[in-house]
This record gives C-alpha cells, sequence and structure tokens, in this order.
C-alpha cells in the first residue's frame, strides 16, 4: 500500500522534538508529516529535528510538503533542523532552498547539541 510507505515517529530529546521519518516521503506521507508537526507546535515545542537517517526517498511532492512545514515554522517562531540526509538530498534541499530555513546536520547528535547551544543563547 502507497499509503503506508512512510512511519513518522515523535520523540523528545534534550528539549527538541525529534521526527522520524522513516519510508519514503511522496505525497502520501503529507498528512502524516503535517499531523506530527502540528502535535509538537500543540505541545508548544520550539526546537524541531526531522530525522532521516532511515528514509529511502524524497520527491518533489515531499520536498513541497517540507516547505510548507518550512513557512509555518517560520510563522511559529520555531526552529527547524534536518540531520541524516543523504549527500544528495542534501544537496537538493540546498538548491531548492531548504537550507536557507532549516539547517543540515550530518547526525542527529549534531541537530541536538546545535539546538542546546541555541538554546543557551536565547
Amino acid at each position: 500500500m502507497l499509503e503506508d510507505e512512510l512511519t513518522v515517529n515523535i520523540r523528545q530529546r534534550d528539549g527538541v522534538a525529534v521526527i522520524d521519518l522513516i519510508g519514503d516521503v511522496t505525497t502520501f506521507a503529507e498528512e502524516k508529516i503535517n499531523n506530527a508537526y502540528r502535535q509538537v507546535t500543540a505541545r508548544g515545542e520550539r526546537f524541531i529535528l526531522f530525522n532521516f537517517r532511515q528514509n529511502d526517498y524524497i520527491n518533489s511532492a515531499g520536498i513541497a510538503i517540507l516547505i510548507g512545514i518550512v513557512t509555518e515554522v517560520n510563522q511559529n517562531g520555531q526552529r527547524l533542523a534536518v540531520s541524516g540526509l543523504s549527500p544528495h538530498f542534501q544537496k537538493i534541499f540546498r538548491m531548492v532552498g531548504l537550507a536557507q530555513y532549516a539547517e543540515i546536520y550530518q547526525t542527529e547528535d549534531e541537530a541536538i547539541s546545535a539546538f542546546r547551544r541555541l538554546n543557551t543563547l536565547e
């Protein structure tokens, strides 16, 4: 079933809402990703990390979903980062401008450390 190509898990780590995206980020992922974002926003989370470590594929519809999230993050005064992207998808995120609004980190640990530093500065 195409609808089940993405599993989304939400967890908390050191003051950061981590949203694990496991599988393919396509048009079928929109509801799951948006629901996860709304849940962490409703909880008052300021720092959000999309973890792509177990991600296999992101198509243009998936990129569009993420652009929509970035817009909401900016409107809500939150900070967004991504981790675990393959070099190919890091390049795509930079090409489409997502990297201007969401910091890209190799690992979840690097992203969490950066959020910790930000939190002490704000």
